[in-house]
């Protein structure tokens, strides 16, 4: 690997040293650029580590919202108060990579890289998240939705640094599923997150690998929402009907495409498994045997 390191100390270092030249990189954890490079499919030329600017490190909450820094790393996802406050992105941590990989990759890194399957984003696209953005021309907000584009696709301009990731603080259950050829450590087949809003009386699903981007099912949200019972905070469905149903619309939100990993066909009867199986666990309904 040619070319230099700086690494920026603070998120106006890192801002100046992206100025440099049309080649400068960020680099966090390196967990999918390192990928890249190994490969021979780039070579840097200057790479920015912000894995020491405390800007981007940590979270705090802020009203009725979290806080998410783009270096907080996949750990940090996976346990402590975070981890109870919005668990489905903890659960979603757990299944990455390798304990290293963990302690290294940032929620940062898998935003910017806009992977479908990337595996915070399915539970961000149920939180409705908000991207933070610091430039040249000041800072802005994207909506999550808005700044994954395509495949490795995003609204990030020249000389950006995503700073946050915001997500609400909600009351009620949140699950994460996902897929994959083996138990641990591998690129997923699919994922599904339902996030319950019980101050809203809304259900929202996210899915990812299914799609180019992280889709929403709204009406497989709207569907599910009429039937919950608010006040008790339950889905009577005994049978598993309703959520077989909830599955199979989320199903048909999907895109999914045939890949060494999978078929269409098995992406999409997938979804329609975890969707169901994940609204019935949020509520707390039995799953058939």
């Amino acid at each position: 690997m040619s070319g230099s390191v700086t690494v920026a100390r603070s998120l106006d270092q890192a801002l100046d040293a992206l100025r440099s030249g049309p080649d400068a990189r960020l680099v966090a954890g390196g967990t999918d650029l390192m990928v890249e490079v190994n490969a021979g499919r780039w070579q840097p030329g200057t790479l920015v580590s912000v894995d020491r600017a405390p800007e981007l490190r940590g979270w705090h909450r802020d009203g009725d919202e979290i806080v998410l820094g783009s270096g907080l790393t996949y750990a940090e996802m996976e346990r402590g108060e975070l981890a109870r406050l919005v668990p489905a992105l903890a659960q979603a941590a757990r299944t990455v990579g390798s304990p290293q990989i963990r302690n290294a990759g940032t929620l940062g890194g898998n935003v910017v890289t806009a992977s479908p399957a990337g595996d915070t984003l399915p539970v961000l696209t149920a939180l409705d998240a908000v991207v933070q953005i610091a430039g040249p021309e000041g800072t802005r907000i994207s909506p999550l939705r808005e700044f994954v584009r395509g495949v490795k696709r995003t609204d990030l301009r020249a000389g950006e640094v995503v700073t946050a990731v915001r997500v609400p603080a909600l009351r009620g259950a949140q699950e994460f599923l996902k897929v994959g050829t083996r138990n641990a450590m591998v690129i997923s087949v699919v994922m599904v997150a339902v996030v319950v809003d019980l101050d809203g009386h809304t259900v929202r699903v996210g899915v990812g690998s299914a799609a180019p981007v992280p889709v929403r099912a709204p009406l497989a949200e709207e569907y599910v929402g009429a039937l919950v019972d608010w006040e008790r905070a339950r889905m009577d469905d005994p049978t598993g009907e309703v959520a077989a149903q909830f599955g199979e619309l989320v199903a048909q939100a999907t895109s999914p495409i045939d890949d060494h990993r999978s078929t269409a066909a098995y992406r999409r009867r997938a979804v329609a498994v975890c969707a169901a199986r994940a609204v019935r666990r949020a509520f707390q309904e039995p799953e058939s045997p």
